[in-house]
This record gives C-alpha cells, structure tokens and sequence, in this order.
C-alpha cells in the first residue's frame, strides 16, 4: 500500500489493520495513567463490578485501533493531512485480559474536496474486533489525504 494517495481508495473497500493482544498489566497500567476507574486498575475490585472482572478503558482500546490505524493504513498514504474528528465511538462489548484485538476500516465515503483541489476527504468506519469475531468497537472517522499530484 505504499504511496497511497486519495483517488487510490475506493468506497467499500476494506483495510486489515493487524492485531494485538492485550495483557492484564498492559490494561491496568494504561488506566492508572489515563482511567483509573477501579473495574480498569485493581482486579479484584473489577471482580465485584458489574463487569465482574478486569476489563480495559475504551479509550485504550480506541487508541489501540489508532495505532493500528497508523501502522496499517496511514503510514502508507503519501499525504495525511489529519482529521477534524469523529463522528462517533461506541464500545460494544468489554475487553478483557487476553484479549487479541484486529483492526480494520471500511472506506464509507471519498468526497474530493471543491475548494481545495490537493486533497479529498475519506469517511471511514473503522471496527476492533476480538478473537471470538465479536465487534467490541466502532469508530466513525473522518480524515483529509492529499490527491495524486498533476
């Protein structure tokens, strides 16, 4: 996927972004810096929870697609030119320890831009999915990637 510029994506199409698992230590040392709600950072508190047991902050996870993201798409566009946001992130089902997460982004939309012809906008879903096949994540994105130059 090198070199990848706007016109090279096409609506529907789907990119796999690789995977990671997740281990109890990863989880609770990301919430202690960044969600240290007890159900994140002290597994035996999490066993009493609604969620009976450790299970990981959905912003560790939202940050894990973005890593995922980066390594697997992004890192291989000739010209990203950032995002003005999401549309929405909903955390489907928890993750636990063990957990191995993959990553992928279907292209919803490729809008050339009007008033700035170097680039165009992708509108994305983006999914983290577990090793069971269950969808945990969902993220609708938006993202500014330069056009193929003349």
């Amino acid at each position: 996927m090198a070199h990848r510029y706007f016109e090279d994506f096409s609506v529907g199409e789907v990119i796999e972004l690789g995977s990671r698992t997740l281990s109890q230590e990863s989880i609770i040392a990301f919430a202690r810096e960044f969600d240290p709600q007890p159900f994140h950072t002290d597994p035996e508190a999490a066993k009493r929870s609604v969620f009976g047991g450790l299970i990981a902050s959905g912003w560790h996870t939202a940050s894990l697609y973005m890593r995922l993201l980066v390594d697997g798409m992004v890192s291989a566009v000739a010209n990203s030119m950032g995002s003005p946001g999401v549309d929405r992130i909903e955390w489907l089902k928890p993750v636990r320890p063990g957990d191995t997460l993959r990553g992928r982004v279907t292209i919803l939309d490729a809008i050339p831009s009007k008033s700035r012809p170097d680039r165009g906008t992708l509108k994305t879903l983006g999914e983290m999915v577990n090793q069971h096949g269950e969808v945990v994540m969902t993220i609708r994105g938006i993202g500014f990637f330069g056009r193929r130059p003349n």
